[in-house]
């Protein structure tokens, strides 16, 4: 019989679009004052990619810096899962988009679509192929264009979001490490507290979906924010019992970068010191699923990650989807 592989994250790497958009910009274009933005939500740039820019463009340079660390070629990849809300196209998948620019012509590609959890989401599920044995090394990337479906006359949410990629390469692993637990959840009754209308089969797109603005993000802030601070704590706590540890055996959290408020409340709600969890929101804003490997990226850059360093990673998001994973490096 065969056993099940242990997997991990063998490497990882991100990318932001070199354009910025900074809170004296939006003061500009939209009724709001760069300390109304930082004091809510702790940003202060975000990153924006130009008319030009697809998904997968920015995904290419976070997906080949991840490979060149687990020095990888592109024909040895066996499967590439891409976490994002903001595909190139409707059809065909985003993933099939960057299998064809790595040249990756030996990898299964697929999207998973679970907006800012999409990257935990699509962790567990290609994390459980490889310790299936159906492949053996496996990109997930999470990344998304947020700019693209962000309304510029909606202050609510214009100040909050960004573009960004972030990748990691999986592979078996030795025992002991790797990913120890995953937890996922959704609830479809909270859809409409994140959403975009209009653009499917339910609201197809026309001219008066076009002219009434319903391409882009709409979000009841109040309610993303109570959902928010009750599931970080749920999904950490459910991972944890699930791995068979505490949080007295965290050494770091990667957190979805949705707004500082949330991460300081969830810190205090848990009792987690702020130096254990990793925030680079005031840099980038929310990212979507890019947001967590991007975040994890500057902690592995900045040597804060170590092997044998329990890390749990907590996302939340539109659905409503929610989840946590644990992983020892």
């Amino acid at each position: 019989m065969q056993t099940i592989l242990p997997v991990g994250i063998a490497s990882v790497g991100a990318f932001a679009p070199p354009d910025l958009m900074s809170n004296f910009d939006l003061e500009k274009i939209v009724d709001t004052s760069d300390e109304w933005i930082r004091t809510r939500s702790g940003i202060s740039t975000r990153h924006i990619a130009n008319a030009g820019t697809a998904t997968s463009d920015i995904a290419l340079p976070a997906a080949r810096l991840a490979m060149e660390r687990a020095e990888i070629t592109p024909r040895e990849l066996d499967l590439i899962v891409v976490a994002t809300v903001t595909p190139d196209q409707p059809l065909p998948s985003t993933s099939c988009f960057l299998q064809y620019k790595l040249d990756a012509m030996n990898a299964v590609a697929f999207d998973v679509m679970a907006a800012c959890t999409g990257f935990v989401y699509a962790l567990n599920v290609a994390s459980a192929m490889v310790s299936s044995r159906q492949y053996r090394n496996a990109l997930v990337i999470g990344a998304d264009t947020l700019s693209k479906v962000t309304d510029y006359t909606d202050r609510s949410t214009c100040v909050l979001l960004g573009d960004g990629a972030g990748a990691v390469v999986l592979k078996p692993t030795e025992e002991g490490h790797g990913f120890l637990s995953f937890y996922l959840r959704a609830d479809g009754g909270g859809a409409d507290v994140l959403y975009i209308p209009s653009g499917g089969s339910l609201r197809p797109t026309s001219a008066d979906t076009v002219a009434a603005r319903e391409h882009y993000i709409r979000m009841n802030g109040n309610e993303v924010f109570k959902f928010a601070v009750r599931v970080i704590e749920e999904a950490i706590l459910a991972a944890l019992e699930r791995a068979g540890l505490t949080i007295a055996d965290i050494d770091l959290i990667v957190p979805h970068q949705a707004n500082i408020r949330i991460i300081e409340s969830a810190s205090k709600r848990l009792g987690i010191p702020s130096e254990k969890w990793v925030n680079n929101i005031r840099d980038f804003g929310n990212t979507s699923a890019a947001s967590i490997p991007m975040a994890m990226n500057e902690a592995y850059q900045a040597g804060s990650i170590h092997k044998g360093d329990v890390i749990v990673i907590v996302g939340f998001g539109g659905g409503l989807t929610w989840g946590a994973s644990v992983m020892r490096w």
